[in-house]
């Protein structure tokens, strides 16, 4: 039942999100994909993060998720589990981007994949941006803007990645 729930819920979100001009869930994780791994390879590795697999899964997150959707924690990794974890992943952050009366786009969605759903809810009210805040937000930035004045530095990384967003 709770895997015919999980089915369903992800059709409609995919249906609903794709009316009325905006993305649709597809294209959304396309754009992400991107982003993250360019070449969509379900075993790239991030030798800083350790983030793994075409969505560039946190190794913590993987684990979470795999225990939350029933998945033996030792196979989140392979293709089919990566794909099942995003999906569980994008619709716990599109529920709380709508909680919180934010627009589900590419930005925001990919907003919450990269500092997580209360990160980047954070970071676009200009609440509670401490400063290991202010260090990830530098560290998501390419190289050119990562000495920009804190004043600068929350603006510059909205409009960087909505502006990549849009290219891919």
């Amino acid at each position: 039942m709770k895997k015919y729930f999980t089915v369903c819920a992800g059709a409609l979100l995919t249906i609903g999100m794709s009316g009325c001009g905006d993305p649709s869930l597809d294209e959304i994780k396309e754009k992400i994909v991107k982003v993250e791994t360019r070449n969509a390879s379900y075993t790239a590795v991030n030798k800083k993060t350790g983030a793994y697999g075409k969505y560039q899964i946190l190794p913590s997150t993987g684990r979470f998720y795999a225990k939350k959707l029933n998945i033996p924690v030792s196979q989140w990794r392979t293709p089919e589990n990566q794909e099942r974890i995003f999906e569980a992943l994008l619709q716990d952050n599109i529920e709380q981007l709508k909680k919180q009366g934010l627009d589900v786009d590419a930005f925001t969605v990919y907003g919450c994949h990269q500092q997580g759903a209360s990160g980047f809810v954070c970071i676009m009210k200009n609440e509670n941006l401490t400063k290991k805040f202010h260090i990830k937000l530098r560290r998501n930035l390419p190289p050119q803007y990562r000495n920009v004045d804190p004043n600068d530095l929350r603006k510059t990384w909205i409009n960087y990645w909505k502006n990549k967003m849009e290219e891919v």
